[in-house]
Order: C-alpha cells, then sequence, then structure tokens
C-alpha cells in the first residue's frame, strides 16, 4: 500500500529530527557546561552530559 510507505517515510523523518535535536542540545549542554534536566520514574534528575 502506498499509504503505509508514505507514513513510513515520513515517520523515519520525525525520529531523524528527534535525533538530531537531542545530539544538538546535548551539545549545547556540554559546549555551555549546564546540566541537563529529565525526568526519571516520576523524579526530576540533573546531571552534566
Amino acid at each position: 500500500m502506498e499509504t503505509n510507505d508514505k507514513d513510513d517515510v515520513l515517520q523515519q523523518k520525525i525520529m531523524e529530527g528527534l535525533r538530531l535535536s537531542y545530539q544538538r542540545l546535548l551539545e549545547t549542554k556540554r559546549r555551555n557546561n549546564q546540566e541537563l534536566v529529565i525526568m526519571k520514574d516520576g523524579k526530576i534528575i540533573t546531571f552534566k552530559p
């Protein structure tokens, strides 16, 4: 089906965009010597990447 192929391509592009965005976030945090704040298991965690 053509629609599934288009959906798969779109999903791949979205995932690649998210990966690139996360990579840039980490690079920026490292360059500026800043902490990264995330939530894990309902708890807020900060760490330096």
